[in-house]
C-alpha cells in the first residue's frame, strides 16, 4: 500500500465517530455476573422446576387418563415398584402413589421454608437497623437477646419453640421463623454500624430527615446485598430443618403429605421398600442443593472481589 493510501486510510479512521457506550450499572454488573454462574444458573432451573411442580401440586397429583393418581387415593396393590402399573415411583404401604406425594410435599416444605424466612429475615433486620442506628440502652437489649438466642442451635431452639405453642405447620413456620432472627439481627447490626457513618447520612440528619426514613431510605439498600445473600442460603437451611421437624412429627400433620414426615413413615421399610424414603430424600437433597447453589451464586455476583471468575 502507498504511503497516500496509508494517510487517507488513516485519515478516515480518525473522522469515524467514537461509539461510547453508557456505563453499567452495580445492578446490571451483578445480574451479568450472576448469569455467568453455571451452577447457580443450573441451581435456578432446578428450584424453578420444583416450584412450579409445588404450584400446580393440585393439577398434576390428580388422575387425567388413569396416567397419574391423586397423593390420598388408596390403590389395590402396595408396595409396588417404581415403573409399574402406571406408577412412576411405586406405591408405598397402604398404596399411595409416591409420585403424587412426593409433589405434593414440596408444596408443604417450600412454603415452611419461604415463610421461616420471610419472618427472620423482616424481623432480624428490623432489629438489626434500630440497634445498629441508635446504640445505647436500645443496641444493649438487642444485643444481649440476640447473644441468648445463638447459645441454642437453631433447630433446638425451634423445637423449644413448637413445645411452647404446640406441633402444627403454622406453629412451624414461625419456629423456624423465630430462631433465624438472631444470624439476620447479628449481620444486618454490623452493616448499620458502619453505614451510619457515611457522609450523606450526617447530611441527611443535618437537614433534619426523620431517623425511620434514614434507615429504611438511606441505610437499608447499602445493607441489603448481605440480606439478600441470607435469604437464600438460609432458604436451604430452612427447608432442611422443616424436613426434620417432619420426621419428629412436630410440622404436618397426616394425611398431609411432607418429605420428612414420608422418611420417617417409610424407614422401617427402607431394606424392603427403597423406593418410598430414597424419592423423598432426594427431593430433600436436591431441593437444598439447588437453593445453596443459587445462594452461591447471589454471593459471587454481588461481591465483586469474590467473582474474579466474572471478569
Amino acid at each position: 500500500m502507498s504511503t497516500k493510501a496509508v494517510a487517507e486510510s488513516a485519515g478516515a479512521t480518525a473522522q469515524d465517530p467514537i461509539e461510547l457506550r453508557p456505563p453499567r450499572s452495580e445492578l446490571q454488573m451483578s445480574y451479568r455476573r450472576f448469569w455467568r454462574h453455571k451452577a447457580a444458573v443450573l441451581g435456578l432451573t432446578i428450584l424453578i422446576i420444583i416450584s412450579i411442580g409445588a404450584i400446580f401440586a393440585d393439577v398434576i397429583a390428580i388422575e387425567p387418563e388413569e396416567t397419574f393418581y391423586s397423593f390420598d387415593e388408596l390403590q389395590t396393590k402396595k408396595w409396588l415398584p417404581p415403573l409399574t402399573d402406571g406408577h412412576l415411583m411405586g406405591t408405598d404401604d397402604i398404596g399411595r402413589d409416591v409420585f403424587s406425594r412426593v409433589v405434593r410435599g414440596s408444596r408443604v416444605s417450600l412454603r415452611v421454608g419461604f415463610f421461616a424466612v420471610g419472618i427472620a429475615s423482616i424481623a432480624g433486620t428490623l432489629f438489626g437497623l434500630a440497634a445498629g442506628y441508635f446504640g445505647g440502652w436500645v443496641d444493649q437489649v438487642v444485643s444481649r437477646a440476640i447473644d441468648v438466642m445463638l447459645a441454642f442451635p437453631d433447630l433446638l431452639l425451634a423445637i423449644a419453640i413448637l413445645a411452647a405453642l404446640g406441633p402444627s405447620l403454622v406453629n412451624a413456620m414461625v419456629a423456624l421463623g423465630l430462631a433465624g432472627i438472631p444470624g439476620y439481627a447479628r449481620v444486618v447490626r454490623g452493616a448499620t454500624l458502619a453505614a451510619r457513618e457515611l457522609v450523606y447520612v450526617h447530611a441527611a440528619r443535618a437537614v433534619g430527615m426523620s431517623d425511620t426514613r434514614i434507615m429504611l431510605r438511606h441505610i437499608l439498600p447499602n445493607v441489603l446485598s448481605p440480606i439478600l445473600i441470607m435469604m437464600t442460603l438460609g432458604l436451604g437451611g430452612a427447608i432442611l430443618a422443616a424436613s426434620a421437624l417432619g420426621f419428629l412429627g412436630l410440622a404436618a400433620d397426616p394425611p398431609t403429605p411432607e418429605w420428612g414426615s414420608e422418611l420417617n413413615l417409610s424407614r422401617a421399610y427402607l431394606r424392603t421398600a427403597w423406593w418410598v424414603s430414597t424419592f423423598n430424600g432426594a427431593a430433600i437433597a436436591v431441593t437444598v442443593l439447588s437453593v445453596n447453589m443459587v445462594g452461591d451464586g447471589l454471593r459471587e455476583a454481588l461481591d465483586p472481589q469474590a467473582s474474579s471468575w466474572a471478569r
